[in-house]
């Protein structure tokens, strides 16, 4: 049985506050799990929002994002000598790979930048790049050519993982992003996270997205590399890392384990209802063992297989 909404309507001067208790009431009536649809006058409409915002705001300085369009530019650049000189997109060592999917998140989070019109969460997604590309900076491995590997199915396998991995960590600094925020709400305290981060609704739909494309990307790639494995092992039946490709693979335990967990959001966020706080943690539970498979399994685990 369906129930009838609620209309509230805020009326002050100007500079009163209007737009900050409502976006504050707005979240928290997310937070309780209900949908609130938010209005104001000057606005209510595409054009309107954007003309009151650039007649409100001021401009955002563009050196951040510039140094980083510059950063990924460069990384495009250097990927691009790396696949010249292997004659192939360079990621069939530890070091390599991650330095591809540094360079996959970085592009994804510009494009996240640019069409949904989100800055804010830079502050957290620069520094997981900073990070990670250390490792490939400080270890940079050597890029093997082995026989087994000259096969389109084993690049669309590795593509496809490191994709929906990019993918998943975007999930997971939107998911820790809702998750700070929506403690500020529930304390009453709208500190830092409220006034430079989206809103809690913005923050879940995002999440939801960026949750299903990389279980789409991550559905993906396993299914190739299952049949990238059964055709190489016909070829290679003798070669090590072949061999060491089943479940007791540690790094192959944990892509099913990450596939499980994304799963099951996806599953719980259509059939359960799931959304919000519980989606936001499963996020970040998922990218957590995404990590855990791809920097100590990878690079100190001797039982997995080293491509």
């Amino acid at each position: 049985m369906s129930t009838r909404g609620r209309f509230l309507t805020l009326e002050g001067v100007d500079g009163a506050g209007k737009s900050t208790h409502l976006q504050f009431i707005a979240d928290f009536v997310a937070s309780r799990g209900h949908h609130a649809i938010m209005t104001r006058e000057p606005g209510g409409t595409d054009l309107a929002e954007r003309l009151r915002e650039a007649i409100l705001t001021q401009a955002m300085a563009p050196e951040v994002e510039t140094l980083l369009i510059f950063a990924a530019l460069a990384h495009t650049f250097v990927i691009g000598m790396q696949t010249m000189e292997v004659r192939h997109v360079p990621f069939a060592n530890p070091s390599r790979a991650v330095s591809t999917f540094v360079w996959l998140l970085a592009l994804s989070y510009l494009y996240l930048e640019t069409t949904a019109d989100e800055r804010a969460m830079g502050v957290f997604i620069v520094p997981i790049l900073v990070g990670l590309q250390s490792i490939p900076a400080m270890s940079p491995g050597i890029e093997r050519m082995d026989p087994v590997l000259d096969s389109p199915w084993f690049w669309v396998h590795v593509a496809s993982l490191l994709f929906a991995y990019a993918s998943f960590a975007l999930a997971g600094v939107l998911g820790l992003t809702y998750v700070l925020q929506f403690k500020e709400i529930k304390k009453k305290q709208l500190g830092y996270f409220y006034t430079r981060l989206p809103s809690l609704q913005t923050l879940d739909v995002m999440n939801a997205r960026a949750v299903a494309v990389g279980w789409l990307f991550l559905t993906l790639g396993l299914a190739v590399g299952a049949i990238w494995t059964s055709q190489a092992r016909v070829l290679a039946p003798d070669d090590p890392n072949l061999r060491a490709m089943s479940l007791d693979d540690p790094k192959v335990l944990m892509a099913l384990v990450t596939w499980g967990v994304y799963s099951f959001a996806v599953l719980s966020r259509q059939t359960m209802g799931w959304t919000g706080r519980r989606a936001a943690w499963l996020s970040a539970l998922g990218f957590a063992t995404v990590l855990l498979n791809f920097l100590p399994i990878n690079y100190f685990v001797t039982t997995s297989h080293t491509f």
